[in-house]
Formats: C-alpha cells, structure tokens, sequence
C-alpha cells in the first residue's frame, strides 16, 4: 500500500514545535508547583515545627529551673561545686612543699645539722638555725646559700640565683661547737608546681648530696642560748 505525505515541511515543523512548547509548559508547571511546595514546607518547619521546639524547650526550662529552685539547700550545693571546679586552679598554684627536704639536703654542708627550719610560703622566706662544729662551717653554709642556683624547664633564664638576701642573724661559738641562725629569700620558682626545677650547688662545697654516708640532717634543739652578729 502506498502513502501519501500531503502536510507541507511547515507544517510538520509547526506540529513539532507546538508539542515541544506544550511540554515545556508542562514541565514548568510541575517545577513551580514542587517549588511551591518546598516554600510551604519550610514555611511551616520555621513558621510551626521550630516555634514549637522552641516552646517545648522553653517549658522544659522553666520546669527545670523549679525543680532546681525547690531543691533544699541548693545555694550551698552550687558553691561547693564552684569550689571543687576551682580545686584543680587552686593546686595549680599551690607551692610544691615537699621539695623543701631535698633542698635542705642538697646545700646544707656536711658538719652542719639544722634544729629549726620555717617557711613562709606568702613571703618566700626561710629561717634555718642549728649546730655547726664552728664557725667556719656556718660560714660556709651561708655562702653556699647564697651561690646556689637552679634550673627550671619552663624558666626562659637558666642558672638563676636560688636564694638572695642571705643573713646571718644569729650565732654562738664555744668548746662543744657553734649555733647559727639564716635568715634568707627564695625564689617562687623553685617550689612552683608547674615545672620540674634542679638546684646546682658550687662544686667546692661538700654538702649531703656529695657525702656517700652522710649524718642526720636535723636534731633536737639543745641550745639555750644565741649571740648576735
């Protein structure tokens, strides 16, 4: 069987281009309307859902927040729990006390004994008094004191002085030997809980440190009583 095209070619493309325009319309129908719908979704998640939210947080607040003020005692409950979020701050700061015994057997020389031995930690001052065998031993003592530096691994300065404003303050001399009293400053470094510090004794004095049998370093007070320098 034999056909006939009898529609003119502008036609044909006239046909063709009416379809394509009516699917095109077609489309962008179907797009604007999903957009429309997406708006109101999101209109309503802010405008709805989120208030909501928001209000549902709001009462659980506020519900809190009774409980929270019916609680017995609560102003003491929040300032213990103040207190114990400060403690780790507070031993931060603290000073490191137990080093004091190793200082102490580090620069005390070896014929020296100490009977009294007082810290304050507010004014970084110590008082030492004890015996000696004389007094050139109290003076060397006293030099060591003021020679002695340390080392901190956070200090930006190294070798600096350990002790300053070392006085002798008091002392005796007789047959049975010498007292002394030291009076002295340190540096807040040395007991600092936040670095580890080294003291460096001079070389030509032989402390406890340097003895391999050393003797006690404290003993009992026996005297009773104290001259002046």
């Amino acid at each position: 069987m034999v056909q006939f095209n009898l529609l003119p070619d502008v036609k044909i493309e006239y046909i063709r281009a009416n379809r394509l325009k009516q699917s095109l319309i077609t489309i962008s129908c179907l797009v604007a309307a999903g957009s429309v719908v997406v708006a109101i979704l999101l209109y309503l998640g802010v405008a709805v859902a989120q208030k909501k939210h928001l209000d549902d947080l709001s009462k659980d607040l506020k519900i809190t927040a009774t409980k929270l003020s019916s609680t017995p005692e609560i102003d003491k409950i929040i300032t213990v729990q103040n207190q114990l979020n400060s403690l780790p701050a507070l031993h931060a700061d603290k000073p490191a006390s137990s080093r004091l015994f190793g200082y102490l057997t580090q620069v005390t020389p070896a014929n020296i004994t100490i009977t009294s031995a007082n810290v304050d930690f507010a004014l970084n001052t110590i008082s030492l008094s004890g015996n000696a065998k004389d007094l050139l031993g109290v003076n060397t003592y006293v030099d060591t004191l003021k020679f002695t530096t340390f080392k901190s691994d956070v200090a930006k300065v190294s070798d600096e002085k350990a002790f300053t404003k070392v006085l002798l303050t008091g002392f005796t001399s007789g047959e049975k030997g010498a007292t002394y009293k030291i009076e002295f400053t340190y540096n807040p470094e040395i007991f600092t809980n936040q670095s580890i510090v080294s003291l460096s004794v001079p070389k030509t004095i032989t402390t406890r440190s340097n003895v391999s049998k050393p003797n006690a370093l404290f003993e009992a007070d026996t005297s009773t009583t104290e001259g002046s320098r």
